[in-house]
């Protein structure tokens, strides 16, 4: 019986579906994106890493800006640890944290489902609830000091309209963090708008619709079925809003220069005073590094609770 013997050419590949020239041209593609990202990975290195890496350095050391530096390990972060001031600072950093972060979300949720697609004017509401995004922060801060500063706008209109004075908002413990608080929501509130609005726009308007006609309420049509839908775009307005939040500077550096005393006083403003005011870089360095930790640990917990309620198969 005659037996098959053909012998595969020599120099052919024994393996299967791959095609001649494929792994070369796949190291050229890696070479051309490489050369693509260089620039953005040099900026990365350059302004980021760098930097980064150099704080922690300089945060084990007393580090003056002018006269000799010392050797100090985890001193200055022994210092902090063991200063009230700071202690005060942390605090009201997280409270700052704890009032924004659910407002701006709570709020930009619900103005993006209010503002449907049967809403006349749609457009118009997005670009005006985006402007205060777009204006630049010290403008909106100091149109705000304005409206809370004694004999202001606000303290003018309940004198007029109902006879009384208005708190001093800047000038209390109690009342400057609340007023901080809803600065940054009117000024921060329009971007996360706009990614729930995108998101919202993506629901399948026939889910909504079955729904309606199986007799689910609004409340019912939006925790079953909207909800799910918008998860992913909630956890990145709501790690975003946080990270940022965390930072948080500008507002209360210029209606308030963190006071009355220290009520007021943020850790971003406190990395400010101890580098450029008091000239201990070492101190101002491990400041920022504790912040640095913080959002890290924070963002971490983040990404792992979000596996529990985060869907991403819809």
């Amino acid at each position: 019986m005659a037996t098959d013997t053909t012998v595969a050419p020599t120099g052919t590949s024994p393996a299967r579906g791959v095609r001649p020239g494929r792994r070369p041209a796949l190291r050229r593609d890696g070479r051309y994106a490489s050369v693509f990202l260089a620039p953005s990975l040099a900026g990365l290195a350059l302004f980021t890493l760098f930097p980064t890496a150099m704080a922690l350095g300089i945060s084990l050391f007393d580090w003056p800006v002018f006269g000799e530096r010392k050797f100090l390990g985890f001193g200055n972060y022994s210092h902090l640890f063991g200063d009230p001031v700071f202690r005060r600072v942390v605090l009201n950093t997280a409270l700052f944290v704890v009032l924004y972060v659910p407002l701006n979300v709570v709020l930009s949720l619900g103005l993006a489902t209010w503002l449907g697609p049967k809403i006349k004017g749609r457009q118009a509401f997005r670009v005006l609830f985006f402007i205060p995004v777009m204006t630049p922060m010290v403008a909106n801060v100091m149109v705000w000091r304005l409206l809370f500063q004694p004999g202001g706008l606000l303290d003018a209109g309940l004198n007029s309209w109902f006879g009384i004075d208005a708190p001093n908002f800047l000038g209390s413990s109690s009342w400057a963090m609340p007023a901080i608080v809803a600065m940054s929501i009117w000024q921060g509130f329009g971007y996360n708008f706009l990614v729930f609005s995108a998101a919202l726009d993506q629901v399948p308007q026939s889910q909504l619709e079955s729904a309606q006609i199986d007799g689910a309420g609004p409340f019912q049509r939006f925790r079953y079925v909207t909800w799910p839908m918008i998860t992913p775009s909630i956890f990145f307005a709501t790690t975003m809003t946080l990270i940022t939040s965390f930072q948080v500077f500008a507002q209360p550096f210029i209606l308030t220069q963190g006071g009355p005393g220290v009520s007021t006083q943020t850790i971003v403003m406190y990395v400010y005073n101890q580098g450029w005011q008091f000239l201990t870089m070492g101190l101002a360095s491990a400041a920022g590094w504790v912040l640095f930790v913080i959002i890290m640990g924070i963002t971490a917990i983040q990404f792992v609770g979000q596996r529990k309620w985060v869907n991403y198969d819809v």
